[in-house]
């Protein structure tokens, strides 16, 4: 979630595996797994399921029994815990996974030089962990790094991912091939503090200084459009990892990282297939270390179906306003699996009472009731009642809703309206 240099619910309890596509094989070594499932009781656990990976302990969180399959990827410096606010409502009609890459939150941070931190390295991650873990083709949700790490896993194993959400990727403006873009004191500095920071002893010196809680504050407070979102909590979920042995070395090892892809190589590459895997878009506009206008210019790529502003908020909006990032989110994966939730039965001609249920809805219209006029896959039309200077009751404007913010009248409820 931290951009590096850019500084100015309880879980299932008790579950186990599903049975998995690979037999506990590991199809990228070849080599046998012994799966592992140890839940641990607390709030937000940092590690609530192990799952073994090339040796090194990996940690994720996972709920829901039916549905799509969703993985959530977490940023730079994050964990599972920053989907904490998200998993419980996904999980309500998908079968939710948020998973710890390696090197982050409760996942094993081994020496960068075995096997490195790069976006292949998290890709091949992925795709074992929907083999052995998931079971099925799995929807990808990134935010800023992740989305990185989300499209190399759908460029690298198609086969495994059947759509990608981005919300505000990663740009990777310290990227080589971004500098010459940058301004001059970028363009000098951001090479020669990577230089600096590879000398061990300054590198970690540097690390702790940024690994304290009113640091990390700070930072967060810049990311962040709504300030009262930064709350301890959050600090704690994103110290509490800085502690563990190789923290320092696998930070020093991905600010270095200025090669690897762009996130349009890999939305060109997904674009040039001939069955694309669809991606959809959403950018907190107040970011201010992914510009959207930057981000906006992703919509040219074939394989992007929706790009969405979203006003008010910085550069996780998955955390700062998870009230209509999970509806955005959810809704786009159940249209894609072709899943959506039930909802009422209504036809044209309808008379109908606005009820909004959904956080995003706008609660202004409750209790104006209407005549349906258009009734859409997801959402309807209404034509809202208004009454006239002789008080009788006319038409009035046209309003669009969700099919769950309306309830059907009851024959009688209209009897008694129009006697």
């Amino acid at each position: 979630m931290l951009a590096p240099f850019e500084i100015n619910g309880k879980g299932p309890i008790g579950r186990t595996h599903k049975p998995t596509m690979t037999n506990n094989i590991d199809l990228l070594s070849g080599s046998l797994r012994e799966p592992v499932a140890q839940p641990v009781a607390t709030q937000f656990p940092a590690c609530p399921y192990q799952w073994q990976w090339r040796g090194f302990r990996i940690c994720y969180q996972q709920m829901g029994d039916s549905g799509p399959a969703v993985l959530l990827v977490h940023g730079f410096g994050a964990s599972w815990r920053h989907w904490r606010k998200n998993v419980p409502l996904l999980a309500e009609s998908c079968r939710v996974f948020a998973i710890d890459l390696l090197g982050f939150g409760g996942s094993d941070k081994p020496d960068p030089a075995d096997p490195g931190y790069t976006f292949e390295t998290w890709s091949q991650q992925l795709q074992a962990f929907t083999q052995e873990v998931i079971g099925e083709p799995t929807f990808l949700v990134g935010n800023s790094i992740g989305c990185v790490v989300a499209l190399q896993t759908a460029v690298d194993a198609p086969d495994l991912v059947r759509g990608v959400w981005m919300l505000n990727c990663s740009l990777r403006l310290l990227h080589d091939r971004r500098l010459a873009t940058q301004p001059w004191f970028k363009r000098m500095g951001a090479p020669i503090l990577q230089s600096v920071l590879k000398r061990r002893a300054i590198g970690h010196w540097f690390f702790r200084q940024l690994a304290r809680p009113k640091t990390v504050k700070n930072i967060l407070t810049q990311a962040y459009y709504k300030a009262e979102a930064v709350t301890d909590e959050l600090v704690d979920i994103l110290m509490e990892p800085a502690g563990d042995p190789g923290a320092a070395d696998v930070f020093l090892a991905f600010t270095g990282y200025s090669q690897g892809p762009l996130p349009e190589d890999l939305l060109q590459t997904l674009s040039d297939s001939p069955d694309p895997c669809p991606v959809a878009i959403l950018w907190g506009t107040e970011d201010p270390w992914e510009p959207v206008e930057m981000g906006r210019q992703f919509e040219q790529y074939a394989c992007v179906e929706k790009f969405v502003a979203l006003e008010d908020a910085g550069h996780c909006p998955q955390d700062e306003a998870p009230e209509i990032v999970n509806y955005w989110v959810r809704d786009w994966i159940l249209w894609k699996a072709d899943q959506l939730p039930g909802v009422p039965e209504v036809s044209t001609g309808d008379r109908v009472i606005i009820e909004t249920q959904r956080p995003d809805g706008d609660p202004q219209w409750n209790g104006q009731k209407g005549t349906v006029a258009h009734v859409g896959r997801r959402a309807i039309t209404v034509i809202l009642d208004r009454l006239d200077s002789d008080n009788s009751l006319v038409e009035g404007e046209r309003q669009h809703f969700y099919r769950e913010d309306i309830r059907v009248l009851a024959h009688e409820e209209s009897a008694r309206e129009n006697p």
